[in-house]
């Protein structure tokens, strides 16, 4: 059975969608580190991708801009620890994270009125620049 990533109730993404790269960590390691491709890329392909809706793709699309390359392929690099399998979960874990971030919608702004304590406070803050001002101007004969 294939490996269903869940984003949230209504949209699993499959896991033959993802690509893997892997490759050498760079840092600190020793000899492992210099032998072992621990460090995951994952790769996906936002624009093609058969699990996601029109609107979806362009939702990820506007908001992982920085993320996605000119062919529309996001990609995640993970090399935190020295087990490939680790980094490769971590991997989708921060993709599950960021596609759910990025499907949420933005809470709607409710537009408020100045109470009136405010509307008191701008009014006298006038007056009082009004009153400077005004000490500044020439005395009238």
């Amino acid at each position: 059975m294939e490996r269903q990533i869940k984003i949230h109730n209504r949209l699993s993404i499959p896991e033959r969608e993802l690509r893997f790269r892997f490759s050498k960590s760079s840092g600190p390691g020793g000899q492992h580190v210099n032998k072992a491709a621990t460090k995951v890329e994952l790769l996906f392909d936002v624009q093609s991708s058969p699990s996601l809706s029109d609107s979806q793709r362009e939702r990820i699309e506007k908001k992982l801009d920085n993320r996605i390359s000119a062919e529309g392929t996001l990609r995640i690099e993970v090399q935190n620890t020295r087990s490939q399998l680790k980094n490769r979960e971590a991997a989708i874990e921060r993709f599950r994270e960021l596609i759910s971030e990025a499907l949420k919608k933005p809470k709607k702004r409710i537009p408020t009125k100045p109470g009136k304590t405010a509307k008191e406070k701008r009014i006298g803050e006038k007056k009082r620049r009004g009153e400077i001002k005004k000490s500044r101007r020439p005395p009238v004969d």
